[in-house]
């Protein structure tokens, strides 16, 4: 089973820089966007072999997440169940017979930390929804988590200690997320490898200095652990700010 979820920053603008064809290329058996960018008929992708899921953000060009999936979920959900975070269109939950799998498009802490204290309660919440799903059966959830979690997960880290995605209260709340029984799947394979990021600021020249940020995540429950084969972060892809990564399942 293979995977892959990127942050496509307006997903109108990645088709004109060459989104289909990677999408094409990539054949996953699951594909997944996030901020998306767009209302219902602004674009219509063809993807053949595919059932796509659409969750719009109320505000107009912002955030939004889509699933693509070559197989037919059993059921479908959008959102949490919380009607204060479901109005942005972070999140849908795919039911399949073996597991939940979900996208997600954790909110943005902004700058001055502005949106710090939602992001915490987000957090909580977004938490306790994967924990009473995985009651029911194990959890595969991935996407732009708008973290760094440690300090080899960016660049810069002295400089950014207070900054939106590298605060420890956002840290903090990701390791909350490991020790709740869940696995950071890039760690899990290369726990020590430094200098492979999945976002750059278009500012600065940063991609190309690869002054990057690992904030795009597959993590899966512990359940699901003797299944994994790889996480891979496709840092060559160009059309977002973000590139995609991967997870290759048994």
């Amino acid at each position: 089973m293979k995977f892959v979820s990127w942050n496509v920053n307006g997903i109108r603008a990645c088709v004109q820089k060459g989104f289909l064809e990677f999408f094409q290329e990539a054949d996953a058996d699951i594909f997944c966007i996030q901020e998306s960018k767009m209302q219902e008929g602004q674009l219509e992708l063809a993807t053949p072999g595919y059932h796509q899921y659409w969750n719009y953000a109320k505000k107009k060009g912002y955030s939004g997440t889509a699933i693509f999936t070559k197989e037919e979920p059993l059921s479908v959900q959008y959102g949490i169940g919380i009607e204060a975070h479901d109005q942005e269109g972070r999140v849908i939950t795919l039911e399949f017979e073996e597991y939940y799998f979900i996208t997600v498009y954790t909110p943005n802490s902004q700058s001055e930390l502005a949106r710090l204290s939602y992001r915490m309660e987000w957090e909580k919440d977004f938490l306790a929804y994967l924990k009473r799903l995985e009651e029911m059966k194990p959890v595969i959830f991935c996407g732009d988590l708008n973290v760094a979690h440690r300090e080899i997960d960016l660049k810069n880290p002295k400089t950014n200690r207070k900054n939106a995605g590298f605060t420890d209260e956002e840290r903090q709340k990701f390791t909350e997320l490991i020790e709740a029984g869940f696995i950071d799947t890039f760690r899990y394979f290369y726990p020590d490898q430094t200098e492979i990021y999945s976002w750059w600021s278009y500012r600065f020249r940063a991609r190309e200095k690869n002054a990057g940020w690992r904030i795009d995540y597959f993590c899966v429950s512990e359940e699901l652990k003797d299944r994994l084969e790889d996480a891979q972060i496709l840092t060559d892809v160009m059309g977002s700010d973000h590139c995609p990564v991967v997870l290759q399942m048994k």
